[in-house]
């Protein structure tokens, strides 16, 4: 019998922690509040659609107040070379007591939102947006870190399993670590240099400016992976296909490609029984918040015609990797 393919969703939930080294609360605070809006608005076109997603979340945002978040810090911080990427060094201190006082840097409440829709995935984007390829930090800090974020969610029920690396920056000498913390699945990055996990250093602006071509010209291909049928080398990699950019008023006339380019690979993926993972954040929709739901709606009714035509199905990271275990 024939697979059939899939559509993962998986969102990157972090809120402040993930801006803190390249932007100001000034700048990018609007967005981040506007996640307060967007992730109830989202969770309801989900269900609308029978579409299930995996949020992978920060495990600093698992915490009620200031006082429980210092008392679940890991034990052994990252020594990266920039100390700015590190929320230990200074950031620590200037956040507020609670949700109520600092909605930017808190997020336990709208985990339990998240957890009122039993079918979605809670996954890990490490305690503290750790940063897997940057200079001066060790695998026995990522280990830590990785420790923490599941001590953080265990109050909350929820056992860690799915994991995806901050900034994508995918570090395969870390995969060990994850497979022997209970972690099946991990999202790698689509398979085109294009998107070849680097540091912040190493990235270039011919790079950046290829891939942003590539959200409406199709430069890399439908970048569709195949259901992961071994489990030799958990955890298994479910690879991200394509980044949902937000709405742009600069790039609104590409909206067109845009969409066409998602739901192009979509087809694709039904066509071939095969995987196609759209991700975001989900400040991304912070801000032009209409727009951004317009265009997600216009993606999944897109699903439900394949779900209709093909059997193409919904499945949270987690579905996939135990798909792969049990066959």
């Amino acid at each position: 019998a024939m697979t059939r393919g899939a559509l993962v969703i998986s969102l990157d939930f972090e809120l402040f922690w993930g801006m803190r080294d390249k932007r100001t609360l000034e700048e990018y605070g609007r967005r981040i509040l506007g996640v307060r809006a967007a992730l109830p608005r989202m969770l309801d076109t989900f269900d609308a659609h029978g579409v299930k997603a995996t949020f992978a979340t920060v495990g600093l945002l698992f915490f009620d107040t200031k006082a429980e978040l210092l008392g679940g810090l890991p034990e052994e911080r990252p020594s990266y070379s920039n100390a700015r990427l590190s929320p230990f060094v200074g950031h620590l201190d200037t956040i507020g007591n609670n949700e109520q006082e600092d909605p930017y840097h808190f997020g336990a409440s709208l985990i339990r939102r998240i957890q009122e829709r039993s079918m979605h995935e809670l996954a890990c984007h490490t305690f503290s947006h750790y940063y897997c390829l940057e200079n001066g930090q060790t695998p026995d800090q990522f280990e830590s870190d990785l420790l923490a974020a599941k001590r953080a969610a265990a109050p909350f029920g929820i056992h860690l399993r799915s994991f995806v690396f901050p900034r994508n920056q995918y570090n395969a000498a870390y995969l060990e670590i994850c497979r022997r913390h209970g972690i099946t699945a991990y999202r790698g990055n689509e398979r085109s240099w294009l998107y070849q996990a680097r540091s912040r250093q190493q990235e270039t602006y011919f790079r950046r400016g290829i891939r942003l071509l590539d959200a409406w010209l199709n430069l890399s291909g439908p970048n569709c992976h195949a259901f992961p049928t071994t489990t030799e080398n958990l955890p298994v990699d479910i690879p991200s296909s394509r980044f949902l950019r937000p709405w742009s008023a600069r790039w609104r006339v590409l909206d067109g490609l845009r969409l066409r380019r998602i739901t192009q690979a979509m087809d694709h993926a039904a066509r071939t029984g095969t995987v196609f993972h759209l991700w975001w954040h989900p400040h991304n929709f912070g801000q032009d918040l209409d727009r951004n739901m317009a265009f997600l709606e216009q993606v999944l009714k897109h699903y439900d015609t394949l779900h209709t035509t093909y059997g193409f199905r919904s499945m949270t990271m987690g579905e996939i990797a135990n798909e792969g275990i049990a066959s």
